[in-house]
């Protein structure tokens, strides 16, 4: 990374401004207030009153008017919104426009009371909450049980810079009576008790070469956020960090910048700093283990955030940003569960992806020629290694303009999608924001002639940058005339304007530099004086600028054919609600053990902000990692949600049968242990596409009340599926401690090995040679696989299943699958199974009177019982058993069940009902503890049911008995 590309905040103008507010509030705590009050004459509500409306004065400019608004949400969210009132220009206020899936509904059952010093509504379902703002000074504070949750304005922080005209202020020339003597008298400023006394880059600001003309003078917004009983905070990605966030100021902070939102392309970042990457998502999650609760702060522009805890149970926050109006929804939990169903209830969910992408994607910059292409699925194939996907990046184009083949290189792009395809896989091939300016490529000469490029600061001429292809501009997307435009680029067949048609539908697309990456712009993106549709400066919309681009292209996949089909769409540049768009991955890493250890702390994060379809690049994207690094970071690939090698093309050639072996053959078992698991990774995007849960899940996320995992972000579970990951990121390893936060019972996934956690948690140590990795299946899980090795998800559809039964201490266990068609959004009419597996007790008695007990173990359809939770959207009223989807794949069977931690050897296995089942049992462990003096650690005891010939979408139950 050069660090002096970017700035720090003494280098950022409003930065340094809102960093010298805090330390004067410090320096004069006891005098210190806020300017802010809330004129408690002029009250208004809204006719059902769940949403209050005053007008704010401020005393530092009395004749500014500003307004406030809070509204109580349906699900108990709390949105506060402050904007400037008839000031000389308008504040940008659309950030929430583009982030929120829906206008949220205002409570019906809430009201306003008022009283002298200030207004109060309570809510919640057993009227547990409370908001409250004090009229003087201004402060928002949400309780629970009448303690303080989240404070706004505590601290007296607030400051909206207001739009005013720049005057050039003389001197006072004074003289004596006898007109010998003159001084210079100048003008105190009466408000530099609050403000400071110097006009800190209000008008001008320069770094390196470029200057920022800041023709609409200064306009930051200024904000403490405080979480007086929650001493941990997570999210606001994305950067290179741990996933419990470290200090950057108070006493003795970890850092010493704040850490930044403004989106960059940032190559060879740092594996550890407060550094602004590709992504901004400016939610943040407050825990302790009373209660979670989060803030999401819907702003646009460049953004930075102090982190404090001034003590171990509480933190504080200072959000500085530099243009925008306070749009502010603060989201009372009290559980992880219930954050993110409120997060995803404002910017919606990740849907369900297509189900090959999640299979493995192959790529590398750059996959020269059609020829290269077709050797690479050929060697794959030839060594038996599985695959989804292969990528193209930036060299297939000619001259880089985008969507135009070079005719040299790839003479056939039809026809060589027809050969990858006709193997059951896909290809993704790069498109860009930025278009190469030549009146010859067709993109370009119509986004010009449509009048849709962004613009100089002139806000007429268009605008002209350096990127890849040279001499570049930008489309507008905010512009809504570019949106019909971009979408029809993709289709295949010819119609009144230019369109893709050397491409077809198993083409899909990776957005790439859209930050916007801008070579010779400064910090390599786009001037902030720039002029965006509706007369908005780059400087309001740059961080939901990179969201737009995923947006319009996974639009333009969906209808570019007959049938529409599942998008997939990889961006490199996110803001709130990205995630309904398409996947992330965390840019130009390293290849390096730093870059592979916080990659996973990087993916943590992204799923706490709702982009939890995200991943790494496997190897990391530039260096020459050695085999053993290269073999770890397979593994840590093969657990995250999006699996992907990728290469600089100066490194060397490292597709994975080019290992030596041994690294080979496990890079291969590793491959075929993701596409194994491809239902359970299926079954956890289910249920994100319903409750905003990441699909993975850090400690403090399944266990909030136990204290000693709030910190841990190196080992994480899948879903709700039971499985604990705790992936290698250091050489030379051949064990690893994983933590168990519970009085539970986990299993080995390879080898059923046992372990016992605790209840107040436990360290225990896992074999972790090269050729394994910490996977545990916690006790009372049900993990569905599929197990036979195919080359291509596509050709496993019709695979039976395998069952792994992780019998807990009470001898019950559950789980879930999901299954749909994969590639259409036929799931949305009911075209779908989703069946709930269970093992519970049964106690009876034998014709003699006798106690006996048994095991059923069951299958049943979910989707009847609960339809409006089966898919995103709660979209089916009801479910029909016989939808074509399930109709279809009645003749999918269990193939096989494995038993671990029965107590010894069963009586009879058989279908309830009906016949014997072939069975065998070998002794071990017993979920329930020893057992007639065994040893409570060592391998589980095993029943293994042999093609028991049920279906895996009907109903049916088999009896154990004991």
């Amino acid at each position: 990374m050069k660090v002096g590309n970017f700035k720090t905040c003494s280098q950022s103008g409003f930065c340094r401004r809102g960093r010298a507010l805090a330390s004067r509030a410090k320096d004069n705590a006891k005098t210190w207030h806020s300017p802010y009050s809330v004129d408690s004459q002029s009250l208004s509500f809204a006719s059902d009153r769940a949403s209050l409306t005053a007008p704010v004065k401020s005393e530092l400019y009395p004749d500014i008017k500003f307004n406030l608004e809070v509204r109580v949400h349906e699900d108990g969210v709390v949105r506060v919104h402050m904007d400037e009132v008839d000031g000389l220009r308008k504040r940008y206020d659309e950030a929430a426009k583009w982030a929120l899936v829906a206008e949220p509904s205002i409570s019906m059952h809430t009201q306003w009371k008022v009283g002298s010093s200030g207004a109060r509504a309570v809510f919640g379902q057993q009227r547990e909450h409370e908001v409250v703002v004090e009229f003087k000074p201004l402060r928002v504070v949400l309780n629970k049980n009448g303690k303080e949750q989240v404070v706004v304005n505590g601290r007296g922080l607030l400051h909206m810079e207001h739009f005013r005209n720049k005057i050039v202020e003389e001197p006072t020339v004074e003289t004596s009576e006898e007109g010998s003597n003159t001084q210079e008298v100048f003008k105190v400023n009466p408000n530099a008790w609050f403000e400071g006394d110097s006009e800190d880059a209000y008008w001008e600001e320069t770094f390196n070469s470029w200057t920022d003309s800041k023709p609409k003078g200064p306009e930051s917004l200024s904000l403490d956020i405080d979480f007086p009983r929650h001493g941990h905070v997570y999210g606001i990605p994305q950067r290179a960090t741990s996933l419990d966030l470290p200090t950057t100021t108070g006493e003795d902070p970890f850092f010493e910048d704040p850490y930044r939102f403004y989106n960059a392309d940032v190559r060879k970042y740092l594996a550890s700093g407060t550094t602004s990457l590709y992504g901004s998502v400016p939610v943040m999650h407050a825990h302790s283990a009373d209660s979670t609760v989060a803030i999401f702060n819907a702003v646009g522009s460049e953004t930075w955030i102090d982190i404090a805890h001034p003590t171990t149970q509480s933190t504080g926050t200072h959000w500085i940003s530099e243009s925008g109006i306070l749009d502010l929804f603060i989201l009372p939990g009290p559980s992880p569960t219930e954050v993110f169903r409120q997060y995803s209830g404002l910017t919606g969910v990740t849907p369900i992806p297509a189900h090959w992408a999640l299979g493995y994607h192959q790529c590398r910059w750059n996959y020269v020629s059609s020829d290269d292409v077709r050797g690479v699925q050929k060697r794959f194939d030839e060594e038996d290694m599985p695959f989804d996907v292969l990528w193209l990046d930036i060299e297939y184009s000619k001259d880089h303009q985008y969507m135009i083949w070079n005719p040299i290189a790839f003479p056939d792009p039809v026809e060589m999608t027809k050969d990858v395809a006709a193997l059951g896989r896909k290809m993704v091939v790069i498109v860009d924001p930025h278009l190469k300016r030549t009146d010859d490529y067709p993109v370009y000469k119509q986004a010009q002639e449509l009048g849709i490029l962004v613009k100089q600061k002139n806000g007429q001429d268009d605008y002209e940058g350096l990127c890849w292809p040279g001499s570049s501009s930008w489309v507008d997307f905010f512009n809504p005339a570019s949106w019909d435009f971009w979408r029809s680029l993709f289709k295949t067949t010819k119609g009144s304007g230019w369109s893709w048609t050397e491409s077809t539908e198993d083409i899909h697309i990776w957005n790439d530099m859209n930050e916007p990456s801008v070579f010779n712009g400064p910090e390599i993106t786009m001037p902030k004086d720039l002029i965006h549709y509706g007369n908005w400066e780059h400087r309001d919309i740059h961080n939901i600028n990179g969201m737009f681009l995923p947006k319009i292209t996974s639009e333009g996949l969906v209808v570019r054919g007959g049938t529409p089909k599942r998008p997939f769409v990889l961006t490199r540049s996110f803001f709130a609600g990205s995630q309904r768009y398409g996947a992330m991955w965390t840019g130009d890493n390293l290849g390096t053990w730093e870059h592979m250890a916080v990659g996973i702390k990087m993916v943590l994060a992204n799923g706490i902000a709702g982009m939890t379809f995200g991943g790494s690049d496997v190897g990391g994207f530039f260096g020459n990692p050695e085999p053993e690094m290269l073999v770890r970071w397979y593994w840590v690939g093969a657990f995250s949600p999006f699996f992907r090698a990728h290469a600089h093309h100066q490194t060397k050639r490292r597709e994975p049968y080019l290992f030596a072996e041994p690294h080979k053959s496990t890079v291969r078992n590793i491959l075929r242990l993701r596409y194994s698991l491809l239902p359970v990774w299926y079954t956890a995007f289910r249920e994100t596409s319903v409750t905003g849960l990441p699909v993975l899940r850090p400690h403090y996320v399944m266990f909030p009340q136990d204290e000693a995992g709030f910190s841990i972000d190196d080992q994480f579970y899948v879903g709700s599926s039971g499985l604990l990951v705790k992936p290698v990121t250091r050489p030379g390893v051949t064990e690893e401690t994983v933590y168990l936060p519970e009085d539970k019972i986990y299993y080995d996934y390879f080898t059923y090995h046992t372990y016992r956690g605790s209840a107040r948690g436990k360290h225990v140590v896992v074999p972790a040679a090269l050729h394994q990795m910490p996977l545990l299946v916690r006790g009372g899980s049900i993990i569905p696989t599929r197990e036979r090795p195919r080359r291509a998800s596509s050709l496993m559809h019709r695979d039976p299943f395998t069952l792994r039964i992780a019998l807990d201490s009470s001898l019950t266990a559950r789980g879930e699958l999901y299954l749909d068609d994969g590639v259409t959004y036929a799931y949305k009419q009911g075209h779908l199974t989703w069946r709930g597996l269970s093992v519970s007790v049964v106690d009876k008695k034998t014709s003699r009177g006798v106690a006996a007990t048994e095991l059923r173990l069951s299958n049943v359809d979910l989707a009847v019982a609960a339809p409006r939770a089966a898919v995103e959207g709660h979209a089916l009223a009801e479910f029909q058993r016989g939808n074509p989807f399930q109709t279809g794949i009645m003749s999918v069977r269990v193939e096989r069940m494995v038993i671990l931690g029965l107590g010894g050897r069963p009586k009879r296995v058989a279908v309830e009902g009906g016949r014997d089942l072939e069975w065998e049992f070998g002794p071990g462990v017993a979920a329930a503890g020893a057992v007639r003096g065994d040893s409570d650690s060592g391998v589980a005891s095993v029943l293994t049911i042999k093609d028991p010939n049920l279906g895996v979408a009907s109903d049916w139950a088999i009896q154990i008995s004991l």
